[in-house]
């Protein structure tokens, strides 16, 4: 018997050490790496940003470059057959949207354990996911 039912588990991921590590931790606990789905999400484009005012950049190329990273960051074979998607918009609304429209079991996210005033100022992704998420969240701080 486990403690979560596991057949689909989402880790956001943003790149930091800590997310890194969330992300290691749940390959390790959970043994299909076919049902570890694997979310970054990306800040909507400005209208004023330089890329965006130079037709330099647009979202499809954001998503490609993340996309890249992801696969030279993580060139493991473990993290070959994860399910890798990258989406623009609100974090936590989109970490939330995701695991409810793809039936996902558990969220496994990092903490960043920022406290007092950064907290306030820039928020908290896994807080607010806790609160809305459709399924478990396993908060793991780093």
């Amino acid at each position: 018997m486990t403690l979560f039912a596991s057949n689909n588990v989402l880790v956001p991921i943003d790149f930091s050490d800590e997310a890194s590590q969330a992300l290691d931790k749940t390959l390790k606990s959970f043994g299909d790496d076919t049902n570890i789905h694997v979310l970054h999400v990306l800040a909507p484009l400005e209208p004023m940003q330089p890329g965006m005012v130079w037709q330099t950049i647009d979202d499809q190329t954001r998503i490609d470059h993340i996309t890249s990273h992801f696969h030279e960051k993580f060139p493991g074979e473990a993290y070959q057959n994860v399910n890798f998607v990258v989406m623009v918009g609100n974090p936590s609304s989109e970490i939330v949207d995701y695991a409810d429209s793809h039936n996902i079991d558990l969220i496994v996210i990092p903490s960043h354990g920022r406290t007092g005033l950064s907290r306030f100022l820039i928020g908290s992704v896994s807080e607010r996911v806790v609160r809305l998420a459709p399924c478990p969240v396993l908060v793991i701080r780093g």
